[in-house]
């Protein structure tokens, strides 16, 4: 690509600018992903995962995993404005509860995903939500209570396609015997309620708008006090061989190489494994990799030229719904950034809607529809590698699974082929005798 702008003669040093400039801008998605792969690993060492999956075994049953699953993450996600940090508190524990339930990694990923997105979508407090109505000039609330007419829908469908899923799983797996994964935690961690302090405390402050990497780096201190605190013979194990300041040693190492915990089960040993901030190094390499490429493709003017073709293909509602979704689609594919599909296609079609007397609240909704819901599904772009690499499940895995992100981008271009509630301008009303459906 780079080659091609030079070509064009586009000065390597404006290439280089964008791409410093779309590298600077993931900076804090890289750091919240260094934190998550800290905390994951810390969380283990302390217990506060082993006993999230010791209750969540005892109380769920893989009937009803795979809902339970998906509305948990959806409630984390409604209060807390975030598919990131839903998936880096509930979703990993869930991971590790679906495992223990013989559950396959893509039906628990696809849950944890169709739920966090859910309420990354409709939540105050999410960004994507608020960046769709700031570059649309639509009200916040209007704007969510509009979506909620595509995205209920989307949402009830799923919730019907877990339950079908689950019952199957329970049908073919018959009654999991639990009992040697439960004697197995307890025999190799200390497990008290107080264990569930950490993930409360984190939820709470991103609740109260702490931003994610303070929240998290909270999160990050309590684990490593509580690790001390309640898992002195766990410790003394990893100790073994360390000199000076061991528990200092055993804890820095945790969060920075990760920690593997044996237990008289293999199959929670693969479970209790964690690879700490250098399991996230690849992930990172793929976020500035992905910003480099998405930088280039914008400096060069590539980025502009595919916005222009598909621009032109609009000449009927239901085809500037379908070019706004693919519009978001392609340019998720292209600059690997949520944001960006959400910010480049509201500039880029307000105008046009509002020309041919459509209401802000039409382009706001198909940016979230088919923007913010698909980024997850691309491995190359920085959510795609984010859930991947924290979930420790393949992006291509979980895609079939995540109902409520594919369902989506559907009932968006459904709802515009029969003009189902589609809302117009006061001067279209005025010039012509259309109304809302």
């Amino acid at each position: 690509s780079a080659a091609i702008g030079l070509a064009l003669g586009v000065p390597w040093s404006k290439q280089q600018q964008s791409v410093v400039s779309t590298i600077g801008a993931a900076m804090p998605s890289i750091l919240i992903l260094m934190l998550v792969g800290a905390l994951a690993s810390i969380w283990l060492l302390s217990g506060t995962v082993p006993i999230l999956v010791y209750y969540g075994v005892m109380l769920l049953n893989p009937a009803i995993f795979l809902v339970a699953c998906c509305i948990a993450c959806a409630m984390t996600s409604v209060v807390s404005g975030s598919s990131w940090s839903t998936a880096a508190t509930i979703g990993v524990a869930m991971v590790g509860v679906g495992r223990a339930l013989e559950i396959p990694d893509g039906m628990i990923g696809g849950a944890i995903i169709s739920g966090s997105y859910f309420g990354d979508k409709i939540s105050p407090l999410s960004d994507t939500t608020n960046l769709a109505a700031a570059v649309t000039n639509t009200p916040l609330f209007d704007h969510i209570r509009y979506l909620l007419n595509t995205t209920g829908p989307s949402m009830l469908i799923s919730l019907a396609l877990f339950a079908y899923l689950g019952f199957g799983i329970s049908a073919e797996n018959g009654d999991v015997d639990v009992s040697d994964t439960l004697s197995a935690i307890t025999a190799t961690f200390h497990i008290t309620p107080w264990l569930l302090l950490p993930p409360v405390i984190v939820l709470a402050l991103i609740m109260k708008k702490v931003a994610a990497i303070p929240a998290l780096f909270v999160g990050v201190v309590v684990g490593a006090i509580f690790a001390v605190v309640f898992q002195q013979d766990l410790l003394a194990t990893q100790m073994a061989g360390q000199a000076n300041y061991p528990e200092y040693r055993v804890i820095m190492g945790t969060l920075f190489e990760g920690v593997s915990v044996e237990t008289n089960n293999e199959r929670l040993n693969d479970l209790f494994s964690a690879s700490g901030m250098r399991g996230m190094l690849n992930t990172v390499w793929l976020i500035i990799a992905a910003m480099a490429f998405g930088g280039v493709m914008e400096a060069t003017g590539m980025l502009n030229r595919i916005m222009q073709s598909v621009k032109s293909l609009a000449n009927s509602f239901f085809s500037l719904v379908a070019a706004t979704a693919g519009t978001c689609i392609v340019t998720n594919i292209s600059t690997s950034d949520q944001y960006i599909s959400v910010a480049i296609p509201g500039r880029m079609y307000a105008s046009l809607y509002d020309e041919m007397g459509y209401a802000s609240e039409n382009l706001s909704r198909t940016l979230e529809d088919t923007g913010t819901v698909t980024s997850v599904l691309i491995p190359w772009n920085t959510c795609g590698a984010y859930h991947a690499g924290v979930l420790g499940i393949g992006t291509f895995a979980y895609l079939p699974y995540c109902f409520f992100n594919l369902l989506s981008p559907i009932m968006t271009l459904i709802f515009a082929w029969f003009m189902i509630r589609i809302n117009r301008t006061d001067h279209a009303l005025d010039s012509s005798h259309s109304r809302t459906v």
